[in-house]
């Protein structure tokens, strides 16, 4: 059994993103979508241990690592968004076209995204509504 399934990861994200007010009640466009780097960030500070164990930074240019905490969030949300079309979580991308700069705050620092310089797209995730 791979970390994720015996540490119910997967159930923390969801939770993560259960905590995202749902705006579908005073939006037409439905619940907001978070970034790999958003819900890497809220799981780090929900869950600090699963982060020591995995050992993997949040991610962004400098930080040193090919692989990161938002890597790792991504491919496993977009893994089960695969497996489950029905279920409760879908996912979406972010285009790099026209974007410079996309930038998040952890613990007082700037983590400014990877993505935005190279041919990949941001992936982004949200509960159905």
């Amino acid at each position: 059994m791979s970390y994720s399934e015996t540490h119910d990861i997967i159930s923390k994200l969801h939770a993560i993103l259960a905590a995202v007010p749902d705006a579908a009640a005073e939006h037409h466009l439905g619940r907001p979508f978070l970034t790999a780097y958003q819900i890497a960030i809220a799981f780090a500070h929900r869950h600090p241990d699963d982060v020591a164990n995995l050992g993997h930074p949040i991610g962004g240019q400098g930080s040193g690592s090919r692989y990161s905490l938002s890597t790792y969030v991504a491919r496993l949300l977009s893994g089960y968004v695969k497996a489950n079309p029905n279920g409760p979580i879908e996912g979406a991308f972010i285009s790099n076209w026209h974007l410079n700069e996309l930038t998040f705050s952890y613990n007082e620092q700037v983590i400014r995204s990877s993505l935005t310089e190279s041919a990949f797209t941001l992936s982004m995730f949200r509960l159905k509504s």
